[in-house]
């Protein structure tokens, strides 16, 4: 699936929930589902600053393709990486690169989360597309 079409469809899944505490218990149940870091990469290198929970992000490219792991020291943190790890991992750098945010509006994740989550959330972004960078012409 492209980038585009995995926002879609989470786009349809929210819409699905009536409450935000439903919609939180979904973020939940994404961070569990997450390609776990290794622990060599729980170190400063792969934190990501800006965030209020401790987070870790690791990538590669396989295949020309930036397939990320993650993990988060707190459970909505978690499930917020994620999401973006559903929507980022597995895709082209190119296209990571490329790609909008505008299904964070949609769905009303930012508006939903404290101001220090919200930095914390544009800090993952962030790193995301700094390793897009990165592993581009590798």
């Amino acid at each position: 699936m492209t980038i585009k079409e995995i926002q879609e469809e989470i786009v349809d899944e929210f819409a699905l929930f009536d409450d935000w505490m439903d919609r939180y218990q979904h973020l939940i149940a994404l961070g569990k589902s997450i390609d776990k870091i290794d622990d060599k990469y729980k170190t400063a290198d792969y934190t990501i600053k800006g965030c209020q929970s401790k987070v870790w992000l690791y990538a590669e490219k396989k295949d020309n393709r930036i397939v990320f792991s993650a993990d988060s020291d707190a459970i909505l943190t978690k499930g917020i990486i994620g999401l973006l790890l559903r929507v980022y991992s597995n895709q082209p750098a190119e296209e990571i690169l490329k790609s909008d945010t505008d299904f964070i509006d949609e769905i009303g994740l930012k508006e939903h989360l404290s101001p220090t989550r919200a930095n914390g959330l544009v800090s993952m972004i962030k790193q995301i597309k700094l390793f897009a960078i990165a592993l581009q012409s590798n």
